[in-house]
């Protein structure tokens, strides 16, 4: 039986909400195991105050740095240093780098070049270069907006909508959370160029091939920032696919998807 892989999770307390914590240390929990858990920041500073019993409840170790200049962040280094000694002591797997801030785009791909697994966290102000030098990047405030509303929706004790209705809401959904028609156009063309290359001669793929390759070419995608669960259903309701259920060699249904023919 496999591991789980061991991740170093750094969060720059300048720039990162305490609300997002749960978010944080549960995506890390889906991809293997927190064995650092650090928080970096002025703690003299009152901005900050809100973290403190956050940390005492999960266990996370905060790091003082001062901020010895203004308009300097010595909170970046502090992160950078300890991430390359982390790397050295070779107990990680991986790290999650939790901050919106592109100073951390050549850590993240100085980590990758190492065998690193990289996890980046932040919100949609985050600069592309970072999300783009990460294995993955989960965008909290999207996810955090959609757990808010579950909770609203359990608390009103209505009935959760199916996916089915979710798919005549979707651009709706869209326009509220902030998604552009432009990430649609994006994806779509990942999508079709992932088809193109690696489909059977009849244009079908398994599903669990363009999930895959997906998270390699797009490492902000998560069919949960379109209040969407599976990628099957999110990849039916852009309305340019076809979905087949079809027996592999061990005689087990799988999913697979192609483009529509045009008529």
């Amino acid at each position: 039986m496999e591991s789980d892989l061991r991740f170093a999770i750094l969060i720059d307390a300048d720039n990162i909400s305490d609300r997002y914590i749960k978010i944080i240390l549960d995506e890390t929990a889906n991809n293997g195991v927190a064995t650092y858990k650090r928080i970096y920041g002025d703690w003299t500073s009152p901005q900050l105050a809100s973290w403190k019993q956050v940390l005492l409840e999960n266990s996370i170790i905060p790091m003082q740095q001062y901020s010895y200049t203004t308009g300097k962040n010595s909170t970046d280094s502090a992160m950078i240093i300890d991430a390359m000694d982390i790397m050295y002591s070779g107990t990680v797997d991986g790290y999650c780098i939790v901050s919106s801030d592109s100073d951390f785009t050549r850590l993240a791909a100085r980590l990758r070049e190492s065998g690193m697994q990289v996890i980046g966290m932040g919100e949609s102000k985050t600069p592309k270069p970072f999300i783009s030098a990460c294995n993955q990047f989960k965008y909290l405030d999207l996810l955090y907006s959609n757990q808010q509303e579950e909770e609203k929706e359990e608390a009103a004790e209505r009935h959760t909508e199916t996916e089915e209705k979710t798919l005549d809401n979707l651009h709706a959904r869209h326009k509220n959370e902030g998604l552009k028609e432009k990430d649609l156009k994006r994806i779509r063309h990942t999508i079709n160029a992932i088809i193109n290359k690696f489909s059977d001669e009849d244009g079908w793929l398994f599903s669990g091939k363009l999930g895959d390759q997906l998270s390699k070419r797009l490492p902000d995608f998560d069919v949960r920032n379109y209040g969407f669960s599976k990628l099957t259903p999110f990849v039916k309701s852009l309305g340019d696919y076809e979905i087949g259920k079809m027996s592999n060699g061990s005689g087990q249904k799988q999913i697979y998807i192609r483009l529509k023919s045009k008529k």
